[in-house]
């Protein structure tokens, strides 16, 4: 075979219908993704994408709809002490992780109940 893996282009969350504003709330509100717009040819079906780094989160609209509990994307992020304090001081849970050699991690869960983890390598 010649082909090869060499990166994710994005990664997509699944959200109940009429929810874009949750996630707005949330993914640009609370987190600071920059949102940015969906193809005119998707955008009919609602959800909404944000910008992580250099690449995107899709949030997309399932009906009907189920959290994903264990299936999670991880993000990488620096500073991830503020990172708590930002979702503590917006009422989201901070769940300590089994600890990984060489990083930080924890999760939480976006409005949707969808598991998401955020980790810092040291």
């Amino acid at each position: 075979m010649s082909f090869e893996f060499t990166d994710f282009d994005h990664i997509q969350l699944a959200a109940p219908p009429q929810d874009e504003a949750k996630a707005r709330e949330f993914f640009a509100g609370i987190l600071n993704l920059k949102e940015i717009p969906k193809p005119d040819n998707l955008a009919k079906r609602g959800g909404v994408w944000f910008k992580v780094g250099d690449k995107e989160l899709h949030i997309g609209i399932e009906d009907p709809f189920s959290p994903a509990k264990k299936a999670h994307p991880a993000f990488a992020v620096d500073d991830i002490e503020d990172l708590k304090i930002q979702l503590r001081k917006n009422n989201i849970p901070v769940h300590e992780d089994t600890p990984l050699q060489g990083a930080e991690r924890f999760y939480t869960h976006d409005p949707f109940g969808n598991k998401i983890e955020f980790i810092e390598r040291k």
